[in-house]
């Protein structure tokens, strides 16, 4: 009796489900009609029998990922009206308004690796809703979605982006969340850039994420432990904006589930421990259109088109505006700290790397920008939707403001970045009233439980109160 297997649920070989989730992805970028790809995952789910549920994924008006276990039946019984209670996400609705609806993106549709996430699920991404099923202001993956394919519609341009996501592994699981208790964290490795041995612990969750990466059709291109000690960087492909946003998302959450199964923290925090580099998130961008590469020009300033030095000069010019957006929490700002590497000076630049902006040697394939000035604890969508539109549309520099003598320097405070993004007129019109507002009055509540001069050690609060790691008990201690 002891013999006979109870349970026979969907596991199928790395190999198998790279396969399969490079085909979903081919389908997403040639366009695939949304009716024809419902069809078949519908079919798909229906008639694969060792599915027990599908994850659903949304993230919040600060960038914290939200996961929804839907029973497979149930969902396919119930797809025109998957609600959940918005009043519990920060920053979407109010209780006395706090349905919300989900709406299904079958073409981000994935198969994963059952040793890290169990056997018998697949993720999808979802679109958020209002009631009566119009656009919700504050879901900006949608808002991304939608902006890309009206610029491709009308200009035939895409935006391309990758991102360089950089973390620290620390000893145990939920080391942020126990922070308190000690006040530090337990490096996993001492070594640095270059340093780690083959099998040590940092390169074996390197290895096993990395391979998770790989069979989730990332595109994977180079993996490796950072300058700073238990650091790790593991670098994908760049794709079409939205693709490459959820592959931040599907990047952190696999980080994260690896070094759990290995009673292990993978923690994205830009900077949690005083005296060595932070986390940053280079982000990667570039315009196609037509399959060419439009940044790129052989006899431009840098190899690059007057284009791209346009959207440049627009992002620096809006730069402290859009700051709080690249640096979303408290603790985001001591990263940006020119003792470390870090890119808090206004300017581009194709070697100095203090720069906002790099410009890497590029061919014509290559050609990008380089945002280097991003925390990973920003919210992708978001960050490349507000990118997209300042690059494009925000107000470019004067005359005047051509000639200043002095290189500008980023805030060096949430508080002061918070003033800049209040005050825009250009950053309330393309996120939107309503999320702007939100957005603002999230930051200034996670301020306003940190001290306002921080010092130079990190404080408990930066951790404890961080989008990213709190949850409603720590909350509530304040």
């Amino acid at each position: 009796m002891s013999d006979i297997k109870l349970r026979d649920f969907l596991e199928l070989p790395y190999e198998q489900i790279e396969e399969l989730n490079l085909e979903s992805k081919r389908q997403r970028m040639e366009r695939v009609a949304p009716d024809q790809i419902r069809e078949q995952r519908a079919k798909y789910l229906t008639d694969e029998r060792r599915i027990k549920a599908v994850t659903v994924l949304f993230s919040d008006l600060e960038g914290r990922l939200h996961t929804l276990d839907y029973d497979k039946k149930f969902l396919l019984s119930s797809l025109d009206n998957l609600t959940f209670d918005g009043s519990s996400i920060r920053g979407f609705t109010e209780i006395a308004q706090s349905d919300l609806i989900l709406e299904i993106d079958w073409s981000s549709f994935y198969w994963l690796p059952s040793d890290f996430f169990g056997p018998g699920k697949v993720v999808v991404f979802g679109t958020v809703l209002n009631r009566d099923r119009s656009p919700f202001a504050s879901d900006f993956r949608a808002r991304l979605h939608n902006f890309s394919e009206e610029l491709l519609k009308r200009d035939g341009v895409k935006m391309i982006a990758s991102a360089e996501i950089e973390g620290f592994l620390f000893k145990g699981r939920e080391a942020e969340r126990r922070y308190h208790e000690t006040d530090r964290f337990d490096l996993i490795s001492i070594g640095g850039y270059f340093h780690s041995l083959p099998q040590d612990p940092l390169r074996q969750f390197i290895d096993a994420a990395a391979e998770v990466q790989r069979a989730m059709a990332f595109g994977n291109e180079k993996d490796h432990p950072e300058v700073g000690p238990s650091q790790f960087e593991m670098n994908f492909g760049p794709a079409e904006a939205t693709i490459a946003a959820d592959q931040i998302q599907l990047y952190k959450l696999i980080c994260r589930q690896v070094a759990h199964r290995f009673d292990m923290t993978a923690s994205f925090l830009p900077k949690p421990i005083t005296g060595i580099n932070g986390n940053g998130m280079h982000t990667n961008v570039s315009l196609s259109k037509g399959g060419k590469n439009i940044f790129y020009d052989a006899k431009g300033r840098d190899r690059l088109s007057e284009g791209a030095w346009n959207m440049i000069g627009r992002l620096l010019n809006n730069a402290d505006d859009l700051c709080l957006v690249a640096n979303a929490s408290v603790n985001a700002y001591r990263r940006l700290d020119p003792n470390y590497e870090a890119p808090n000076e206004i300017k581009a630049s194709p070697v100095d790397r203090s720069s906002m902006i790099r410009v890497p040697h590029g061919n014509e394939r290559s050609a990008r920008i380089e945002v280097r000035s991003v925390g990973p604890d920003s919210n992708p969508y978001m960050w490349l939707y507000t990118v997209l539109r300042v690059g494009l549309e925000g107000p470019e520099p004067t005359a005047d403001e051509d000639k200043r003598p002095r290189t500008r320097i980023l805030p060096d405070n949430i508080n002061a970045a918070l003033r800049s993004f209040k005050r825009s007129p250009f950053m309330k019109e393309i996120l939107g009233e309503v999320p702007h507002a939100k957005y603002a009055m999230l930051k200034k509540a996670s301020a306003d439980r940190c001290p306002r001069l921080l010092g130079k050690l990190i404080k408990r609060g930066e951790i404890l109160y961080h989008h990213e790691v709190t949850n409603q008990m720590l909350w509530a201690t304040f």
